[in-house]
């Protein structure tokens, strides 16, 4: 096993318990999710071999040829994390163990189709809390018309929200974006926040995220995709 992710593993698991600290919050509280996006499976190995369990991917097919190479590791969990269109959802219907970008009832109604006969899927709706004309998302208002909809299709558990805010320095800014999907989350009776990457997680938890997404922290650099 390569030395270098176990202990960038390592470094990043004791920020995550540094920060739930301060928040008064037990470590347990906060998922981490390793970004494996375009990372080779080599490297999922060897965090997995340092015990991590979670991992997120951004693209279906890609995650759909990563579960079966890595099939063989048990307890592995797959969080698709990135949007997802409706031709592609049979690539990760029956293999995430959770999806976190869920901003298209066109898209939940695919997944609830594909998920007949399963467990219900953990779905975290996106919340575009920045206003970003170039963000996916639901606009806050729309929120509450969406969730009336989503929650009632079989095969889907709306367990929270998701919200990928703009990477800003200013961290007050950061702060205010993440309180503002706790409000949402607390107005929805939503439990799960799913808020935070590497530049910003600690913030995140300390405001009330309880799933951070980390890949660069744990894997260096992202690599472009390919065309």
């Amino acid at each position: 096993m390569s030395a270098q992710v176990a202990e960038r593993l390592a470094a990043v698991r004791e920020r995550v318990a540094a920060a739930c600290a301060r928040a008064g919050r037990p470590v347990e509280s906060v998922t981490l999710v390793a970004v494996s996006k375009l990372k080779p499976a080599a490297l999922i190995r060897e965090a997995y071999a340092a015990g991590q369990r979670d991992f997120g991917e951004n693209y279906a097919q890609e995650l759909r040829d990563k579960a079966a190479e890595l099939a063989d590791l048990e307890g592995l969990r797959w969080h698709a994390i990135g949007a997802l269109q409706t031709n592609k959802v049979k690539y990760v219907a029956r293999v995430a163990g959770a999806f976190h970008a869920l901003d298209r009832l066109e898209v939940a109604r695919e997944l609830s189709k594909r998920r007949e006969g399963a467990a219900p899927l953990p779905v975290y709706v996106e919340v575009n809390v920045g206003a970003e004309a170039t963000k996916s998302g639901l606009a806050p208002a729309a929120l509450g018309d969406f969730l009336a909809e989503a929650r009632a299709l079989p095969g889907l558990q709306v367990v929270g929200l998701m919200a990928l805010p703009p990477p800003t320095e200013d961290e007050a800014r950061a702060r205010a974006d993440f309180q503002s999907l706790r409000a949402l989350a607390g107005a929805h009776g939503l439990p799960e926040l799913s808020m935070g990457t590497t530049h910003d997680f600690e913030w995140a938890i300390e405001e009330g995220a309880t799933v951070v997404r980390v890949g660069t922290a744990l894997f260096g650099e992202r690599e472009l995709k390919p065309p």
